[in-house]
């Protein structure tokens, strides 16, 4: 044994050592045994760093194989460009089985929350909850979409490791400039920013709140459903079952969409009601068409590229034509526009029940509506998702 034969040969020189010399050499001999004896335990600097090695493996077992981390889907995504160009950031190679994965692709607009702790906040509640209540079968991944300054990208890299950390489903993380998206959308929605948007005029900024109306034409045709969402959203339930909602939509509509759950377009069509006093534009549902809210939205988006009807809608003149037969002014982007399409075509749209983005503001009921502001804000049946619009407070469960 190596240590046997270090002491046998440390006594053999005793002789020739003074007595202190000889206790010296006992005391290091001694430490060296004891070093070698307790380091048979499994408390050793090597089988310390295996051991973290294979909690930190089980963790990830755990999870399901939830491995599609923040930091290697990103680092992985900056090498490859996908869909030719048109949406920056998607990746078109084989990667985690792509091949046989199906995938759910959620969108969110995340910019400028760098610099606003509250939509932090919200975005922390919102992934949270997603996270909690998320489930999905093997070979089934959730994409998670974020379109972002670099500023709110460093920032929400730093926040998803984290917020994803207990996901049981496997995910893919991709972020998007939004210079870039801007810059393609522009052109297509340029006419429509003059009668949907806040101010005067069509300010090149604002294009991106326009990115749902006209996603078919972004987005890779290989990705053919997705779904929009807010930040300010609790998930009360498995997001996937709000992805089953495509299969319900009914012949010829492109999107599904709740309602609005305030009386905004009672407000917004004001001129147009008095105008048509028979008129069920803006009035409370069932019977009523109280308009959309784009809280929550499924965009089929094969179905808007095949759509005939709805591209045609996306048409300057026609834009300007219904603006002008229904006197319609907004300032909520692409949600006004949905709306406004919608009095004239509700077969383009799949009602979402308000379940699934049950409104949380009551801004209008103090406004000059309190009359009327309960046949609009009821919502009948269970709470899939609760939406704190206009700063609610999101009940706790």
């Amino acid at each position: 044994m190596d240590v046997l034969r270090l002491v046998y040969r440390i006594m053999g020189r005793i002789s020739t050592f003074r007595s202190y010399q000889f206790v010296l050499l006992l005391a290091a001999a001694l430490a060296v045994v004891a070093f070698y004896y307790f380091g048979s335990e499994k408390h050793n600097f090597s089988s310390t760093t295996k051991r973290i090695k294979q909690t930190q493996a089980n963790h990830n077992t755990n999870r399901n194989d939830a491995d599609l981390t923040i930091d290697t889907m990103l680092s992985h995504l900056e090498e490859e460009k996908g869909g030719g160009g048109e949406w920056e950031g998607l990746p078109t190679g084989k990667q985690n089985d792509e091949a046989v994965d199906q995938r759910y692709h959620l969108l969110m607009m995340f910019t400028k929350v760098d610099k606003n702790r509250s939509l932090q906040d919200k975005f922390r509640v919102a992934m949270l909850s997603l996270v909690k209540h998320g489930r999905f079968l093997e070979g089934e991944v959730l994409a998670l979409h974020f379109v972002s300054d670099p500023a709110s990208r460093e920032l929400g890299e730093k926040m998803l490791q984290e917020l994803l950390v207990d996901a049981t489903f496997k995910y893919e993380v991709l972020f998007h400039d939004v210079a870039t998206l801007t810059q393609k959308l522009f052109p297509i929605v340029e006419a429509m920013q003059k009668h949907f948007s806040a101010g005067s005029g069509a300010y090149y900024s604002d294009s991106i709140f326009f990115l749902s109306v006209a996603m078919h034409h972004i987005m890779p045709k290989s990705i053919t459903r997705i779904v929009q969402v807010d930040l300010d959203l609790k998930y009360r339930t498995n997001i996937k079952h709000l992805f089953q909602e495509f299969d319900r939509f009914t012949p010829g509509a492109v999107i599904g969409i709740a309602r609005e759950m305030q009386p905004v377009y009672r407000h917004t069509f004001w001129q147009y009601r008095k105008e048509n006093p028979q008129s069920k534009v803006g009035d409370p549902a069932p019977e009523g068409q109280p308009g959309f809210n784009s809280g929550v939205m499924l965009l089929d988006l094969g179905a808007m590229r095949a759509s005939a009807l709805y591209n045609e809608l996306l048409k300057t003149s026609n834009v300007a034509k219904l603006a002008d037969q229904y006197r319609f002014r907004g300032h909520l982007g692409d949600q006004d526009f949905f709306t406004m399409i919608g009095m004239e075509h509700p077969e383009l749209f799949y009602s979402l029940a308000c379940g699934w983005n049950r409104q949380l503001c009551t801004w209008w009921r103090d406004h000059g509506y309190g009359d009327v502001f309960q046949l609009y804000y009821r919502c009948d049946g269970p709470v899939y998702i609760y939406h704190g619009n206009c700063n609610s407070q999101i009940p706790d469960d």
